[in-house]
């Protein structure tokens, strides 16, 4: 934990009322400024505590307190470095150890999770009883999502009409395993803009779970293979449609020392520069845009979305109300904390049913499942699409 970034903390207090969990629980230690607090005394030479840890893991990594930091305190850099100090040297209980386990194991791993798919029907059905077993357990079978067919995509997608630049896209684990159709409409909207789509074999997790759960000897290692199947393939910008993904590897440079030959950019944000070239169809939907937190806080992304959608005619775009606070995603948070997330996704899922909207449009896969989760515990349901799907049924001329 670095001392320099710990002191830039004045303790002003505004990052409280964007904290999620000082939100939920009012707790101090429990708020940005109260977890710096105890990074302080870790630094001064307190060990971590078991209570310490609890503080630590309770945090989403969110970054909602970056953005309202006037101080310009680097939190994102200090609960990472936090998190790998807890990995360390905090012996967790057996259990806990088990569960982490199984998540570290199997969600980095796109031939493990392709282990899963024929068994994700069930999922459902099970998640009260695995729930008595362990809530993770339970919170993994509750979110598991309805998963569509598998989806084969070739290493080149030519760009439609004249061709305006040549990207690479990453497929990712969750994202490829769990949301082929998303990849899909991806490459079919970069193509329609005019893009030769490079989408090199060999890929998997970019390393953002690792990473952002304080395990840097897994992250470093999946960042490496990540960026050498990217300078093979001879491409200078990668696109990402994962929020997470996307966030952690403009950070390679941090994480590894060095930065890439590449630079990474959101979908949205590259989109946005490009510019549009293809006509956009009418999609007459009321859409309820939701900010995924390493998009929106972590990338400052937030414009560029909405005026993707806002470019579609007869498209309505309503805002969901309290948009910086977390859905309770955050990675493998929902899955590790399952009942904070709970929490969180019921309130966010109240949000989004106060706009009326039907169709719910997330830039990151653990949001949509997340919320989408909360959506059906409350005895509703709402369309869930990617932002990419939107755009790509627009400039096909069908409906979602």
């Amino acid at each position: 934990m670095d001392p320099k970034l710990i002191n830039d903390c004045v303790h002003c207090g505004f990052c409280l009322p964007t904290c999620p969990t000082y939100a939920l629980w009012g707790e101090e230690m429990d708020s940005p400024r109260g977890r710096i607090h105890l990074m302080k005394q870790h630094a001064e030479g307190t060990p971590v505590t078991p209570e310490m840890a609890g503080h630590f893991d309770a945090c989403l990594g969110c970054m909602a307190c970056v953005t309202a930091c006037p101080s310009g305190v680097q939190y994102n850099l200090l609960i990472e470095q936090t998190r790998a100090v807890v990995e360390r040297e905090h012996v967790r209980e057996p259990q806990e150890r088990a569960v982490r386990g199984v998540v570290f194991s199997l969600f980095p791993y796109p031939r493990r999770l392709r282990l899963l798919r024929p068994t994700m029907w069930l999922a459902g059905r099970m998640a009260p009883f695995l729930a008595r077993v362990h809530p993770s357990l339970g919170a993994m079978a509750a979110l598991a999502p309805r998963v569509e067919r598998r989806q084969r995509l070739p290493r080149l997608v030519r760009a439609r009409g004249e061709r305006r630049a040549v990207v690479g896209m990453l497929t990712g684990c969750v994202q490829g395993e769990f949301f082929p159709q998303v990849n899909a409409a991806t490459a079919r909207v970069l193509a329609m803009e005019g893009c030769d789509v490079v989408i090199p074999p060999g890929q998997g997790c970019c390393g953002a779970l690792s990473v952002h759960s304080g395990r840097q000897d897994q992250a470093r290692r999946l960042a490496r293979q990540t960026i050498r199947v990217f300078e093979r393939a001879g491409v200078d910008t990668v696109v990402v449609n994962a929020a997470g993904c996307g966030s952690s590897m403009k950070e390679y440079g941090e994480l590894l020392g060095s930065e890439p030959s590449f630079r990474v950019m959101d979908l949205s944000e590259y989109l946005a520069e490009l510019g549009p070239v293809a006509k956009r169809h009418p999609l007459p939907v009321t859409v309820a845009y939701h900010d995924a937190c390493h998009l929106a806080h972590a990338q400052g992304i937030r414009a560029q979305p909405r005026e993707l959608l806002s470019g579609i005619p007869e498209l309505e775009l309503r805002e969901i109300p309290e948009s910086a606070i977390c859905c309770g995603s955050a990675g493998t948070y929902n899955l590790l904390q399952p009942e904070a997330a709970r929490d969180l996704g019921d309130r966010k899922a109240g949000a989004v049913t106060t706009t009326g909207a039907e169709l719910l449009v997330s830039a990151n896969p653990g949001c949509t499942m997340q919320i989408a989760s909360a959506m059906r515990r409350a005895g509703g349901e709402i369309r869930v699409a990617h932002t990419a799907e939107v755009l790509d049924a627009s400039l096909r001329g069908v409906t979602l």
